[in-house]
């Protein structure tokens, strides 16, 4: 059965085809390396890599680019305000290289943590300004920008279509309503070229034929993802929020220097919720991935949480949905270790599975699949091979091997079983909470006595 996917720019789901037989190309908006990544940031890349893995699991081979924005992303989408990555140094006392550095090793660590397959490119800002120069100067030649007393901005009335991708209502987008106007023609048009303000030094900032100064945040996207991936490729991804502006404006660059809409896909995933709202670094207290691990959660047991919701629906996150995730998990874990042989997977399992993922990645009906697989009549080697083939998308891990005992956990059982000999029941139900909490490990109580089984890592 083929692979259907939700196009943002056509509003519909349709059938996926390569550009190219047998290759797909893809493209990933990346993180804005000025703080760390939050948990609703971590949603996003999740969706990313799944779709990866269904297009792999497809028997497609994958071009996989995700960009590092080091320079160019503005506290506001409208060309207001300062850097990001100047904010952050300020913040820090540091250099903006430095803190970029920082922040960058720690969000492929939780990318890495996360069982997330890694980019076949990663690419930095910084390292392609020479390649942004050239599409502005590209762009300007063919009339689509001008000048400014603080850049060079693209002139979105040339274009009928600005937008199309969030079916924006130019009219209806007054000075005021999503940006101030100042110099610029229209409320719609963006920077692709920032001054650095006179008499002042900024830590980022290079040479071109405009003056000196650094690149909008969106002509890198366009920029860096035609350089590894051609004019027009396979899928761009991104989170919802880059619909109206960000992505919107990769399209208006696009269509101005190559005359493509850069991806035949564009894919958005949706939010993550605390009770109040969607999660966000604006009010600085935002959920890391560190986070959860400090209260004894695995990162595997947050990506069956993400799985748990259809990626372009909104999540709400909740620290009673994660321990349902994680026991969940935990016992897929507990199968994957009890079956044992060699086999092939169950067609009819698999059928059902694949119809879940083909149908515009419906990770909630997989999973689904997955539970009535494991609870089918079937002989344990075939169930163990369907799940490991399951999980070829899912990345949950699941074919690791176990995981040793931790030495605390141990000594935390060895107290447990004094207080059952003593008697204290509630004092042994405690620690067996502790041990499950902070550990990670199950216990059962045998004849032979209590045995301990990873069941988060």
């Amino acid at each position: 059965m083929p692979l259907h996917l939700y196009d943002t720019y056509r509003r519909e789901i349709r059938a996926f085809a390569p550009l190219e037989e047998g290759a797909v190309r893809m493209y990933a908006c990346g993180p804005t390396v000025y703080d760390y990544a939050h948990i609703g940031n971590l949603r996003t890349y999740l969706f990313e890599d799944v779709l990866r893995r269904a297009l792999e699991f497809c028997g497609y081979e994958v071009r996989h680019v995700i960009n590092i924005t080091d320079v160019g992303h503005l506290v506001s989408d409208a060309d207001e305000g300062e850097d990001k990555m100047e904010r952050g140094a300020r913040r820090e006392g540091e250099s903006a290289a430095k803190i970029a550095g920082r922040y960058t090793r720690a969000f492929k660590a939780d990318f890495s943590a996360l069982n997330m397959l890694a980019p076949h490119v990663w690419c930095r800002a910084t390292e392609h300004i020479a390649e942004q120069i050239a599409d502005i100067a590209e762009i300007e030649k063919r009339g689509y920008a001008y000048r400014t007393s603080d850049g060079i901005y693209f002139d979105t009335s040339r274009q009928e279509n600005y937008g199309y991708l969030a079916r924006l209502n130019r009219a209806g987008i007054a000075p005021g309503a999503r940006v101030a106007l100042g110099e610029k023609r229209n409320a719609t048009d963006f920077a692709l070229w920032k001054f650095s303000p006179p008499g002042e030094k900024r830590q980022m900032e290079w040479e071109s034929p405009w003056g000196t100064g650094f690149p909008g945040w969106h002509i890198e996207c366009s920029a860096m993802a035609v350089k590894y991936l051609g004019k027009k490729f396979d899928i761009h991804c991104g989170g919802k929020d880059h619909i109206p502006v960000h992505h919107a404006n990769e399209i208006a660059q696009s269509e101005a220097r190559h005359g493509t809409t850069l991806a035949n896909f564009w894919m958005h995933g949706y939010f993550l919720e605390t009770a109040a709202a969607k999660m966000s670094k604006s009010d600085g207290a935002f959920l890391r991935l560190e986070s959860l691990t400090d209260r004894g959660y695995a990162p595997a047991d947050f990506r069956y949480l993400c799985l748990s919701a259809h990626y372009r629906s909104d999540l709400k996150f909740t620290w009673e949905s994660l321990d349902a995730a994680a026991a969940a998990l935990g016992r897929l874990r507990g199968f994957a270790e009890k079956w044992q042989g060699e086999a092939a997977p169950d067609a009819a399992s698999e059928a059902a599975f694949s119809a879940a993922i083909f149908a515009d990645l419906n990770t909630p009906q997989a999973l689904a699949a997955v539970w009535d697989m494991s609870k089918r009549d079937l002989p344990d080697a075939v169930k163990k091979a369907s799940l490991l083939r399951f999980d070829s998308v899912l990345g949950l891990g699941l074919g690791e091997s176990a995981a040793e005992i931790p030495k605390k956990a141990l000594e935390l059982a060895a107290r447990r079983e004094k207080a059952r000999a003593d008697g204290d029941w509630e004092k042994a139900d405690r620690i067996r909470g502790e041990i499950l909490r902070k550990w990670g490990c199950e216990i059962e109580d045998t004849p032979d006595g209590a045995k301990l089984r990873v069941i988060r890592r």
